[in-house]
């Protein structure tokens, strides 16, 4: 059985401009041909021809390939182990590439300007990331949400440990708070609210007080914002909503 040099370069995803280049070098010459002159390749030639590609995608020289494979010592067998070890050590390169693209990518989305080992050591056991596609798609036309995405991507490491400390350090204030019976209309729960409010100013966007009362109802009405704060003490979504609409009220009079 015999094939043409059109049904090869078909085969193999070869030109065939590839294939008469590698005859003219001698690096795979037709093992056949037709009646007409025409180059006619057999099975041993495609043996050969795929050796060749996979030393090519290796990054092998055309001479390089052609003395490997001409030497009269080497086993055909011992050509497959060599390439498949290349090829599981190009893999695993590949694979820690491709990693490192991706965890740019997510940087690039965040805008933070860390490691990945530095983002989570900074965020613990909390994903920066566990919202971010959902706020792009929900605020992403917005001033707000441009606004935090200008000011995030200036932010260093230290940057966002002080923002950390600062969010756990008044989550843990407003804990005692509710620990004490402070009712959320009460002027300390309302002082802790207008915190919240300015902490996001500050490390955010601006977040009026029309802007932070519409926060206050998504962290009731969105099962997660809610769980995120009810975790931190069961109920604090709903007393941090209420709180949030009696510092409103108490600063538009």
């Amino acid at each position: 059985m015999s094939y043409s040099v059109g049904q090869v370069a078909g085969f193999a995803g070869v030109t065939v401009r590839t294939l008469h280049h590698y005859d003219d070098i001698g690096l795979l010459v037709p093992g056949e041909r037709s009646h007409a002159g025409h180059r006619r390749y057999n099975d041993a030639d495609l043996d050969r021809l795929q050796q060749i590609l996979f030393y090519r995608e290796l990054g092998f020289p055309l001479e390089e390939v052609a003395a490997l494979l001409d030497d009269p010592a080497a086993d055909p067998r011992e050509h497959l182990r060599r390439q498949h070890e290349l090829l599981t050590a190009r893999i695993e390169q590949l694979r820690k590439m491709a990693e490192a693209v991706e965890h740019a990518m997510e940087a690039r989305t965040m805008g933070i300007n860390l490691t990945p080992e530095e983002r989570f050591e900074v965020f613990g056991d909390k994903d920066p990331e566990q919202y971010a596609e959902e706020a792009e798609r929900r605020w992403g036309g917005t001033e707000s949400y441009a606004e935090s995405q200008r000011r995030a991507a200036t932010y260093t490491k230290e940057d966002w440990k002080r923002l950390q400390a600062e969010a756990n350090e008044w989550s843990e204030r407003y804990v005692a708070l509710m620990a004490a019976g402070e009712p959320p209309t009460g002027e300390g729960a309302m002082d802790l609210a207008e915190e919240h409010r300015q902490h996001i100013s500050g490390w955010y966007y601006e977040c009026g007080y029309e802007m932070h009362q519409c926060l206050a109802e998504m962290y009731v009405a969105d099962e997660r914002f809610k769980a995120f704060y009810d975790t931190m003490r069961p109920g604090l979504a709903e007393h941090l909503r209420a709180a949030i609409l009696a510092n409103a009220a108490r600063h538009s009079s």
